[in-house]
């Protein structure tokens, strides 16, 4: 199992130049982890993707139901303190760090693309390309 940031879980779904790579991720490890937030971050992802009409609304909604039948069962609450904490010792929003604590609690990687995270958090952030290249 891994911790997948929305913007992993965003490019299985959405065409991006990432999302062979996530693809290569889930075929690797089908058991994908998130935090609650999770939904609402790509609602407000699909929801941009609407306003510049790169989806349509029954696309944006199958995309929705998708990715939480990706997730489902493996959603989690985290501990506020947690969170509040590794975003008081780093430079990373709350909602980031949402995610590192999570991979924390379960014991396993949070796999992302995103360069701060990875500065900050390496001993349980591993990049999208790093997760790829392991045997």
């Amino acid at each position: 199992m891994i911790v997948a940031d929305t913007n992993l879980i965003g490019y299985l779904y959405l065409n991006s130049p990432r999302s062979a790579q996530a693809e290569q991720v889930y075929r690797k490890d089908p058991l994908w982890a998130a935090p609650l937030l999770w939904r609402s971050e790509l609602r407000n992802v699909l929801a941009l993707y609407l306003r510049k009409n790169l989806l349509s609304l029954e696309a944006a909604h199958q995309i929705m139901l998708a990715a939480m039948q990706l997730v489902r069962s493996r959603e989690y609450e985290v501990n506020s303190w947690q969170v509040l904490n590794l975003a008081a010792s780093s430079p990373c929003s709350a909602y980031d760090c949402e995610f590192v604590a999570l991979a924390q609690d379960l014991q396993v990687p949070l796999v992302t693309g995103d360069r701060q995270i990875l500065a900050h958090f390496p001993q349980v952030v591993i990049s999208i390309q790093q997760y790829c290249d392991l045997a």
